[in-house]
């Protein structure tokens, strides 16, 4: 893949990825959990499908049953934000939702820190305290304001880039050896972990059939679908330009949930979303353009 078809492939999959809040909106008896349950087992429907077709249905389980602690590691934390991403946005807006979830660059750069020793420059550090002050305005207005389920929701968002971190630097990890790269039956793993999990407590379904079609719709062509491509694109592209190109997710997202859904951001998202924002967008920045201007390594 060219680099210029890797970023056109990123920008759809932040679309595709974009349209959860604004089609979540339009279920008229699933809630939280239920909500959850039937979007893992679509996209684990539509993964088995994919991965069926790009590896080959013996590849693909003999992967899975061979793959070791990395696969199955990368696949709970897959199970995590998956089953994460879709009670948080029940509980709270999707504006709030989406800005939680943009920090998960800097929590990847903390864990990198602290596990893996990598220095972090000053402008990482000054953009984990300005995004931190963003979340922490929001939090704060949601204690003050919205209430009791808009900090749930937004708590319970923190565990997507939480896990997001953990399952990047999991994959970094599986990429340096050529025998466990192949991490895309880790999505699998998580769908399937995401749908066992939540269906007990979702118990009765009372999802109606225009709401199994509308969590269809985001199982397959909103999750299985763009998260094989992005795994697919982030093989082409750096990773400061994975992270700055996934920012779109949240500039989609809002837009969608407000044209869709009239569901307008608060002045505290906004706010908050600015500068959790600006600091992940100028902190990426920085870092393209740093590569950019460096010099070449001199030839022998």
């Amino acid at each position: 893949m060219t680099h210029r078809r890797a970023v056109f492939v990123m920008i759809v999959v932040t679309l595709l990825w974009s349209t959860a809040g604004v089609i979540t909106r339009q279920l008229e008896q699933a809630r939280s959990f239920e909500v959850t349950f039937w979007r893992s087992l679509f996209n684990a429907v539509g993964l088995i499908v994919l991965l069926g077709w790009l590896r080959g249905p013996q590849a693909l389980v003999a992967r899975i049953r061979t793959g070791g602690k990395v696969l199955w590691a990368s696949g709970l934390c897959w199970s995590v934000m998956f089953t994460a991403f879709m009670v948080a946005i029940t509980l709270t807006t999707v504006a709030n939702v989406l800005v939680v979830m943009a920090t998960a660059p800097l929590f990847t750069a903390l864990l990198s820190r602290f596990l893996l020793n990598h220095r972090l420059p000053a402008r990482t550090w000054a953009a984990i305290l300005v995004a931190g002050g963003g979340i922490a305005w929001m939090f704060g207005a949601d204690i003050s304001g919205a209430g009791g389920s808009h900090l749930l929701g937004t708590g319970i968002a923190m565990g997507v880039p939480v896990a997001g971190a953990i399952n990047w630097t999991l994959i970094q990890h599986a990429s340096r050896s050529e025998a466990s790269s192949d991490m895309l039956p880790a999505l699998l793993i998580g769908a399937l972990i995401s749908a066992a999990v939540t269906l007990p407590v979702a118990w009765p379904l009372q999802a109606s059939a225009p709401d199994v079609g509308w969590l269809a719709l985001l199982g397959v062509t909103q999750l299985a679908i763009p998260c094989v491509m992005a795994v697919t694109a982030a093989r082409t592209l750096a990773a400061p330009e994975v992270a700055l190109l996934a920012l779109l997710e949240v500039l989609f997202g809002v837009a969608w949930a407000w044209l869709g859904a009239g569901e307008k951001p608060s002045p505290a998202a906004m706010f908050g979303g600015a500068l959790v924002l600006g600091s992940l967008a100028a902190n990426e920045l920085f870092a393209l353009l740093r590569r950019s201007t460096a010099p070449a390594p001199a030839s022998v």
